[in-house]
């Protein structure tokens, strides 16, 4: 379960894992198993939206992001920071103490992710007049995975247009060509609130290579800077501030932000729950006569991210407070238009390959029809006993040979009881699948 043909942004940590089925039982993908007592991810059905990380109760699951001394392999150090970042502190902490940390952590130039929002949202509603509908925001790269692996018939739905994200670094990869600086010497860094933003960069959609050159844990660099305003580091490095951002910008990435601004009937839907419901319901034909969806993974979109620090209603509000104080557009909203025109566009995205059978068309169907019957046999409780998250998993695994029958507890009692298996086996199939140690009672 470990081979992936795309980038990894979560790791198991084996040694501190204990078997709890957690993560297993709020996979939107059921991507996790548990197997001698440990969890195990299918890395290609993972779609890297972070349930499994917010609820490990042991913090086993570990974030592969880039190691921060990276960033001085460059001369050029541009910092992309979304809105959400200064949110998380307190009003009390004025942005210029935190653009002087940064630069003092060794940055040399600091610019607004949303930047792009202007210029994106003029592209987007161009793009709906002969769009599918109803069209799916681009903007939450774990939605996107969420339909290639889970709703595959819904990608056309899906925008063909950058997020603001990779827009912006465009821009500044661009601004820094025209100034004469060579390519090898910037170096441009997203501050991610996000696991699905790390993977999405890593392994972009859409046959598009991104500019960025790492990505940094918010989490770690909120800890960081937070500890030099506490310390009161000197400040010795002078950085520079791109300080344009429209209210738009600011609030783009709130649930909202996106489809307030988009023309036609639309609807903003977070939280990964609601938005497999109304993927479920648009897969079915049941929504009619709307043209645009929001749709974000996270509860409150980034003020919810797995990597954000604060509580995200605090900083949904806090972020409205200060979008009230900005322009309704930005001195370089014409630059981004005349200098990023070209690279908003991105390529149709396809369905992402889950194999859940077999490659074979006719061997998966006859798995499939076998996966059907063995779920008749099972009692339908979902349990989790097994180390599969549902009986249809179980039985789709025992027919790809990656479980046994004997796996589910329900069946086995149905066995003892008439005799056909011992409890020295039933045992052993246990201790197989949840690990020897959790069976032997501690003092």
């Amino acid at each position: 379960m470990s081979q992936t043909t795309y980038h990894r942004a979560l790791e198991i940590m084996s040694d501190i894992c204990i078997g709890c089925s957690h993560c297993m039982k709020v996979c939107p993908t059921e991507a996790l198993r548990v197997s001698g007592g440990k969890a195990k991810i299918h890395v290609d059905w993972c779609i890297d939206c972070g349930e499994c990380y917010r609820i490990c109760p042991t913090r086993a699951i570990r974030v592969m992001d880039d190691d921060f001394k990276h960033i001085f392999d460059f001369k050029h150090r541009v910092l992309l920071v979304p809105s959400v970042f200064y949110a998380q502190f307190d009003e009390n902490i004025s942005k210029e103490k935190i653009y002087a940390i940064i630069g003092e952590l060794g940055f040399t130039e600091i610019c607004a992710v949303e930047q792009s929002v202007d210029s994106l949202l003029d592209e987007e509603n161009e793009y709906l007049k002969t769009a599918v509908k109803p069209a799916i925001s681009s903007f939450c790269p774990s939605v996107i995975r969420l339909i290639q692996v889970r709703f595959p018939s819904l990608v056309d739905h899906i925008m063909q247009l950058l997020p603001p994200i990779e827009i912006t670094a465009q821009y500044y990869k661009n601004k820094f060509k025209r100034e004469g600086i060579p390519e090898n010497d910037l170096g441009i860094f997203y501050l991610t609130p996000c696991i699905g933003k790390i993977a999405a960069i890593k392994s972009p959609v859409g046959g598009y290579t991104s500019p960025i050159n790492g990505v940094i844990n918010m989490d770690f660099f909120f800890n960081k800077v937070f500890l030099a305003y506490k310390q009161r580091i000197p400040i010795t490095q002078t950085v520079k501030v791109s300080r344009e951002i429209s209210s738009k910008g600011v609030l783009f990435p709130t649930t909202g932000g996106e489809s307030v601004h988009i023309e036609g009937k639309t609807l903003a839907i977070d939280g990964m729950a609601n938005v497999i419901d109304f993927l479920e319901m648009l897969e079915n034909e049941e929504i009619e006569g709307m043209d645009f969806l929001e749709l974000r993974a996270c509860d409150e979109s980034c003020a919810g991210g797995i990597l954000s620090h604060r509580n995200r209603f605090l900083m949904a509000n806090s972020m409205k407070e200060y979008a009230c104080k900005m322009p309704v557009t930005h001195n370089l909203t014409e630059d981004y238009k005349k200098y990023c025109s070209a690279v908003i566009h991105m390529e149709k995205i396809e369905p992402r390959s889950m194999v859940k059978y077999d490659r074979d068309i006719e061997v998966a169907l006859k798995k499939m029809e076998g996966a059907r019957e063995l779920k008749l046999l099972f009692p339908g409780i979902d349990c989790g006993a097994c180390g599969a998250p549902s009986c249809e998993a179980l039985a789709e695994d025992i027919v790809k040979d990656q479980a046994d029958i004997n796996s589910c507890i329900f069946l086995r009692t149905l066995y003892e009881k008439r005799g056909e298996m011992s409890l020295e086996e039933t045992i052993a199939i246990m201790e197989n699948i949840w690990g020897k140690d959790r069976f032997i009672k501690k003092k």
